[in-house]
């Protein structure tokens, strides 16, 4: 269990890392930025994220259950805003960024996510 979430640390580290690369208007300050973000990132997933997906989900009348991905994609974003209003390791200039990188995190977290079970 520990192997496995170390290895989900790692990979949200790298794809939170080249978010940052692809995506102007986010930056991240330094390897331990990274490692750092990722950790609130992750934390603050699983402690409130289903709760803003749910929260968005009935504020939409159920619409945002039937468009899961859209709803989801709205949430990370938010979570990521949120980290960035917590720690100066990260930096999104807006709403609209924050949205962008979320695009460009599940777009690479599903390429490694691939990868790795094909191998």
């Amino acid at each position: 269990m520990i192997e496995s979430l170390l290895l989900s640390w790692l990979v949200l580290s790298f794809v939170i890392w080249m978010t940052a690369k692809l995506v102007p208007g986010v930056h991240v300050r330094g390897l331990g930025g990274v490692v750092l973000v990722a950790a609130l990132f992750g934390v603050l997933n699983v402690l409130i994220g289903w709760l803003l997906f749910v929260l968005i989900g009935i504020g939409t009348l159920g619409l945002g259950f039937l468009l899961a991905f859209i709803t989801r994609w709205i949430v990370n974003a938010l979570l990521l805003k949120i980290v960035d209003s917590l720690t100066d390791k990260l930096t999104i200039v807006s709403f609209g960024r924050a949205l962008l990188a979320s695009l460009v995190m599940s777009v690479l977290g599903a390429v490694i996510d691939l990868v790795m079970h094909l191998t």
